[in-house]
């Protein structure tokens, strides 16, 4: 098995888990004998199995998170973890963890922030459900419609980060949109980012997923348009400002009409409703003009934050 030269770099591998005591042990051996110099952190989201002591036993370091759900669980790894190289991945058994090694040289050989492995090309059987393939297309498609470029499999949990990506990252969500919410952090902010192929597992016997196709993908669905609208503030307002003058027009279009030709107003609610919707078109649009300057005022200050962290290597 390939390893990888970490030399002075310090390496963490860590792991979220809820009820994983059928795939904890193994996949804290595979990443151990992956990267044997990186320390292995296995983060218990109050699970009611036996987890917590499977995990110690085969070598890991183990925190708990009380507070329920994953993007919790990333805001306190990434808080208490101190390393020059994250590897994310989940306790199910389901990342190939023989590809760590080549996503870290990646990152370190090409001075990259952040390395996804990619689920999209190699799955094996029914790992990947086909309503979560289809909810991962559209919603890899929507985040490049809002943001201009996009990955191939935003909803992947296998990735390795920079100190700097994870110490400047807010972590601002409590559950499976965590990974959105790290895409679009890379995404904002134009971090040098790369994806790498990697063999996607299904889950050993007596291990169920917590991910709810519909509920969690209907979350990660209103995360995103609320990303678009916190960081495309003048596209987002602009698009509600051409909505209600459009039905402004329309709605006005037939008084108008009826003005010119007689001189009268016979429709006084309809001319009145089409005002006000015009005006409230004129003031989402200044809405939108404020917002876009507060917004790149903060992505400066969130900019000069990232900066003021080494990169690797230095």
């Amino acid at each position: 098995m390939t390893t990888v030269n970490t030399q002075s770099s310090r390496v963490a591998v860590i792991l979220p888990c809820y009820n994983e005591e059928a795939a904890i042990a193994d996949v804290v051996r595979d990443f151990r004998a992956a990267l044997p110099q990186a320390v292995v952190y296995v983060y218990d989201n109050n699970s009611k199995d036996g987890t917590v002591e499977i995990a110690r036993t085969a070598g890991a370091v183990v925190r708990r998170e009380t507070r329920q759900g994953k993007g919790h669980v990333v805001r306190r790894m990434f808080a208490d973890v101190e390393a020059d190289i994250y590897v994310l991945a989940d306790g199910d058994g389901t990342y190939d963890a023989a590809s760590a090694p080549a996503m870290v040289e990646k990152l370190v050989g090409e001075q990259l922030d952040m390395v996804v492995g990619s689920r999209l090309t190699t799955y094996e059987g029914e790992a990947f459900r086909r309503g979560h393939r289809f909810g991962n297309d559209l919603l890899t498609g929507f985040l490049g419609l809002c943001f201009g470029r996009t990955f191939t499999d935003i909803l992947s949990g296998y990735r390795v980060f920079s100190r700097r990506f994870v110490k400047s990252f807010p972590a601002l969500s409590a559950g499976f949109e965590t990974e959105t919410e790290l895409s679009v952090h890379a995404l904002e902010l134009r971090m040098p980012i790369a994806e790498v192929v990697t063999a996607y597992k299904t889950r050993p016997a007596g291990s169920a997923s917590k991910l709810r196709t519909y509920r969690d993908g209907f979350r990660i669905l209103m995360m995103i348009l609320n990303l678009f609208k916190e960081e495309r503030p003048l596209a987002f307002f602009s698009i509600i400002a051409g909505v209600l003058a459009l039905a402004a027009v329309v709605l006005s279009y037939p008084i108008i009409v009826t003005y010119i030709e007689t001189g009268l107003v016979p429709r006084f609610p309809t001319a009145i409703l089409s005002t006000g919707l015009m005006i409230l078109a004129s003031l989402s649009l200044t809405c939108g003009f404020v917002l876009d300057t507060v917004t790149h005022g903060r992505r400066e200050m969130k900019r000069l934050a990232y900066l003021a962290i080494p990169p690797i290597g230095n």
